[in-house]
């Protein structure tokens, strides 16, 4: 049972790490991309794939984008998938490739917590903490804890430097409708089904209407209502619109993760010397 229990203390850095490295893909993907083109949407269409048990397994918006290629100054057509609903003759950004890949809209990514890399790296250490703690090295297993934190509090303090050097403006929406995805059905082990609720706006933006899914979700049905306003964040400078802000709070539990983190380190390293 002690070596089952041992086992178990690897799963969350397991998971950590393979999330952050999904994301550090995407992340070095979109690094690589070059100039941005403004596209118009000529169709959007919702496509829902389900398993054999009736399970969702692919859930997306097949949307279709007219823009002028800057490289050959023709007008052009092209189908991307998206988690995000738009509507005919929305304008969108779309990042083009430099190596001859498949352009890809820019706006209404997911924005992480922590940066992909602070992610992978937080898993790795998880993982390697799991292991000097299970081999009895109580030093080692400090190390990476204040390690993680010094990475943890560091990256939201950041985060939130740069996001309020951005001087997002504030945008008025409006919750026009939920959209309910179902994330697993009742089985005689798990009781009641499982949804995740995610609320559809729309806003107005330099005099043009947009219909936005957005990322922000509730396992609540009524977290959010129709009806109900929404503020989202542009950026001036690129266009972009965010779903979050430079939130003093973030700030704050980044200052205390980084002085848990460096006083841990503190006192590991007085153990030491």
């Amino acid at each position: 049972m002690a070596d089952l229990s041992k086992l178990f203390m690897y799963i969350p850095g397991i998971i950590l790490f393979l999330v952050g490295s999904g994301q550090v893909k995407d992340w070095l993907y979109m690094r690589r991309m070059g100039s941005c083109v403004e596209a118009g949407v000529t169709n959007c269409k919702h496509v829902v794939k389900k398993d054999k048990k009736d399970r969702e397994i692919y859930n997306y918006y097949d949307v279709t984008v007219e823009y002028r290629n800057p490289q050959t100054g023709h007008q052009e057509r092209l189908a991307l998938k998206s988690p995000t609903e738009y509507a005919q003759g929305q304008q969108v950004r779309m990042l083009m490739a430099k190596g001859g890949e498949k352009p890809v809209l820019m706006e209404y990514r997911d924005e992480f917590l922590f940066h992909p890399w602070v992610t992978m790296v937080g898993g790795a250490l998880l993982l390697l903490l799991a292991l000097e703690q299970n081999q009895g090295n109580e030093i080692g297993a400090m190390i990476c804890l204040s390690l993680l934190l010094i990475g943890a509090g560091g990256n939201l303090v950041t985060d939130y430097v740069l996001l309020k050097r951005r001087n997002l403006q504030p945008v008025e929406a409006v919750i026009t409708g939920i959209y309910t995805r179902q994330i697993s059905k009742e089985t005689k082990i798990l009781k009641g089904a499982k949804y995740t609720y995610y609320p559809v706006v729309k806003y107005e933006l330099n005099k043009k209407e947009n219909i936005r899914r957005c990322n922000i979700n509730s396992s609540g049905q009524n977290t959010f209502q129709a009806g109900e306003k929404m503020k989202l964040y542009c950026d001036p400078n690129s266009g972009a619109v965010l779903e979050k802000h430079a939130r003093a709070g973030a700030a704050v539990v980044g200052i205390l993760l980084l002085l848990i983190g460096l006083l841990a380190g503190a006192s590991i390293l007085s153990v030491v010397i």
